[in-house]
């Protein structure tokens, strides 16, 4: 699964990156809209991109899960 951040593509090792950070903050007590507006700000994606890159490691069972 490709994903979009302008005109480049996040690779797959990127968007593993950005979900193990979205798990990790929320193992942290951060909830999930905090999470993810945080993880989004600090990789300089969009929420939405962090959204679906959520979706793609529950779905591929990414670690650390």
């Amino acid at each position: 699964m490709t994903r979009e951040r302008g005109n480049e593509q996040l690779s797959e090792d990127r968007r593993k990156e950005i979900f193990l950070a979205v798990v990790d903050a929320q193992d942290h007590e951060m909830d999930v809209a905090q999470s993810r507006t945080l993880v989004a700000q600090r990789f300089g994606v969009t929420e939405s991109q962090v959204r679906q890159i959520e979706q793609e490691g529950i779905e591929l069972q990414w670690p650390p899960l």
